[in-house]
């Protein structure tokens, strides 16, 4: 799966969250259990918490192996 700022972020969790984890929690997006950031995509969890989707995108493929 090729994560793109649209992908939610639960669908990414749930494929590897053991690669993803740790760079939500790197964006300070420490509530991944919580059911509205699993249901945010990237791109709205990036506006929130103030960091580039971009680069959280390249970021989760690289980890995800894309």
């Amino acid at each position: 799966m090729t994560i793109t700022k649209d992908t939610i972020i639960g669908d990414i969790l749930d494929i590897n969250a053991e690669a993803a984890a740790p760079i939500f929690f790197g964006m300070g997006m420490h509530c991944l259990g919580c059911p509205s950031a699993r249901g945010e995509s990237i791109e709205q969890a990036c506006m929130v918490h103030g960091v580039d989707a971009d680069d959280i995108v390249a970021k989760l493929n690289e980890a995800l192996g894309n």
